[in-house]
């Protein structure tokens, strides 16, 4: 069961980077690992810099996938971030983070969606 939802996962990832690149983004780094986690896509879009979270299913079975995106997820996500920046001198770059829902439920086809400005780093001792 471990390696199925790992492979799942990682398709979903996958899926994600490409679905990204048609929508214009240019993919920097795929599972950018810090020392306080993981971001799974780094990307620009356009002069913004992108933190991408990707959650794939596949089944709604324990609800949909942005659900999990929940506030102790998120204050990871700022975490790993902000660490991205300074550790690439990027503190003034403007950036965003959005989250990609891959939900395989029995489709032919994976139903992809995208939320851009999903959730914001405000000043937050994160």
């Amino acid at each position: 069961m471990v390696n199925n939802h790992i492979s799942l996962g990682q398709l979903g990832e996958k899926l994600a980077g490409k679905y990204l690149k048609k929508a214009g983004y240019k993919i920097l780094q795929s599972n950018y690992r810090g020392h306080l986690g993981e971001i799974d896509l780094v990307a620009e879009d356009g002069d913004c810099l992108v933190f991408v979270e990707v959650k794939t299913r596949g089944t709604l079975a324990c609800g949909h996938p942005f659900e999990s995106i929940d506030y102790r997820k998120q204050h990871q996500l700022i975490r790993v971030a902000r660490e991205y920046l300074a550790l690439h001198g990027a503190e003034e770059r403007f950036c965003r983070f959005d989250a990609v829902s891959v939900l395989f439920d029995g489709e032919q086809e994976p139903v992809i969606e995208l939320v851009r400005d999903a959730f914001e780093m405000d000043g937050g001792n994160y």
